[in-house]
């Protein structure tokens, strides 16, 4: 066989493998995080925080009835409109105010899980988000929900890795993620 036309081959076939490791999907996870209620919004950090330990990239994208656990309580937003204000008074202020999907019972079920959660030291939503910073975690908030339900960045919560995004660029994440998950 001739060596040219083998050299030849061999930079094809090496070509070729370029081309594929472009496709090939990266050991990551990407989440939309739709849902507030307490036990999705664990279930979300436990399974992302579950996936950066194992060195995986993750990130999560906070949209619609999501966007409300990530205020912080303590900040003050500036002026909102009647619309605005009507948002922020109807929906949770954090992780403190989300409940229950199921069997909340008018408060009464979500304070049970959480104190059933602190007797058989399983962490809360507080120390999750507070893990989630130190492994590194993405979180992106939607800008569409936040200007639909009139929230301002500055009363989010202060998250290192926390960023405004469309959904352009989640969808830019989750394409070449190998896991993507919808919560």
């Amino acid at each position: 066989m001739d060596l040219s036309r083998l050299e030849k081959e061999f930079e094809l076939l090496k070509q070729n493998l370029e081309e594929l490791k472009g496709l090939t999907p990266k050991d990551k996870l990407s989440m939309v995080v739709f849902s507030g209620e307490m036990d999705k919004l664990l279930a979300a950090f436990i399974i992302a925080t579950g996936a950066a330990a194992m060195d995986m990239e993750v990130c999560m994208f906070f949209t619609f009835w999501a966007t409300p656990a990530l205020r912080d309580p303590r900040k003050k937003p500036g002026i909102k409109n009647f619309m605005e204000r009507m948002f922020s008074f109807m929906l949770p202020k954090g992780i403190d105010g989300v409940k229950l999907s199921k069997m909340n019972f008018g408060g009464m079920g979500t304070k049970m899980m959480k104190s059933l959660m602190k007797k058989k030291n399983i962490k809360g939503l507080d120390e999750l988000i507070k893990i989630a910073a130190e492994l590194e975690i993405k979180i992106y908030i939607c800008e569409m929900s936040m200007d639909l339900m009139g929230f301002k960045p500055e009363e989010m919560i202060d998250y290192p890795n926390l960023e405004y995004a469309g959904v352009a660029t989640f969808l830019a994440e989750a394409g070449d993620s190998k896991v993507q998950l919808f919560i």
